[in-house]
C-alpha cells in the first residue's frame, strides 16, 4: 500500500501538521489486505485505528459507534457505495472528516466525492507518509487533494460555465470583504496559520472567519468552499 510522497503535497499548497497528536481513524475498504496495510502504516505513525469496515453500511455503523476523527473510505465498495456512505457520515457525524481513496482508473469520482462532503481525496498508488500527513491535516481542519486530483480540479474549473459562475458569485456576495479575502486564500489550499500571517491577524480570528463563511455558503468543509471560489472564477 503506497500513497503520494509527502514532498509532492507542495503542489497543492497544503500546510502539513508539524506536531503529531493522538488522532482516531476508521478504515472502510472491501480489500482485507489493503485495510491491514493502511492500519499498519497509521499505527506505526502513532495514529489510533478504532475500527474497520468492509462496505458502506459498515462504514456508517463504524462512525456511529466509534466516532473517529477521520474516516478513510474506498470510493468503490459492495453494497452501499462509498460516496453514499460519505454523505450519510457527513450528515449524521459532522465531526468526522472523510478522506476518499480510489484508484487512478476511478478518478471520475473526484467531484462527486467533494460535493458529498469529503475533506480529502487520495489515490492508492502513493507513499505511506503522504497518507499519514493527509490524516493529520484533515483532522486539523485542512483539505487534502493528491497532486493529480488537484490538476484535474483546476482543469475542470478553468472552463466553468457562466451559469455556474453567476450562481457561485451570488453566494459569495453574502460574504463580507474580509471573508471573501479569506476565501481566496482558502481556495489556494492555505492553512489557517499561513492565512493569518498574510492578513496580519491571529489564527483564532481566521478560524472564526472560516467558520462564518462556511455557514454563509452552506458548505460542510473547506473543499466545498474552494469549489465555489473556483466556480466564481475568484483569483485563486
Amino acid at each position: 500500500m503506497t500513497l503520494t510522497p509527502s514532498t509532492s503535497w507542495a503542489s497543492t499548497g497544503l500546510q502539513l501538521v508539524d506536531e503529531p497528536r493522538t488522532i482516531t481513524v476508521g478504515i472502510a475498504d472491501d480489500e482485507v489486505l489493503l485495510r491491514a496495510g493502511v492500519r499498519g502504516v497509521l499505527e506505526r505513525s502513532g495514529l489510533v485505528v478504532v475500527g474497520e469496515a468492509s462496505d458502506g453500511g459498515g462504514a456508517v455503523e463504524l462512525v456511529r459507534r466509534r466516532r473517529p476523527q477521520v474516516l478513510l473510505v474506498d470510493a468503490a465498495m459492495p453494497g452501499m457505495e462509498g460516496l453514499v456512505a460519505v454523505r450519510m457520515v457527513r450528515r449524521h457525524a459532522p465531526g468526522t472528516q472523510v478522506v476518499v481513496l480510489c484508484t487512478p482508473q476511478t478518478e471520475e469520482v473526484l467531484f462527486p466525492a467533494l460535493r458529498a462532503g469529503a475533506a480529502g481525496f487520495l489515490f492508492k498508488n502513493g507513499e505511506p507518509g503522504a497518507l499519514v500527513n493527509a490524516v493529520r491535516a484533515v483532522a486539523a481542519g485542512e483539505a487534502v487533494l493528491s497532486p493529480s486530483a488537484t490538476r484535474a480540479l483546476v482543469d475542470h474549473f478553468t472552463g466553468a460555465d457562466s451559469e455556474r459562475r453567476d450562481a457561485a458569485r451570488s453566494r459569495i456576495s453574502l460574504l463580507t470583504r474580509r471573508e471573501q479575502e479569506v476565501l481566496v486564500y482558502l481556495a489556494q489550499g492555505m492553512a489557517n496559520a499561513r492565512i493569518a500571517r498574510l492578513m496580519y491577524l491571529s489564527e483564532g480570528a481566521i478560524k472564526a472567519h472560516v467558520s462564518r463563511l462556511l455557514t454563509k455558503l452552506r458548505c460542510d468543509n473547506r473543499v466545498q468552499a474552494a469549489l465555489i471560489a473556483r466556480d466564481a472564477a475568484l483569483p485563486c
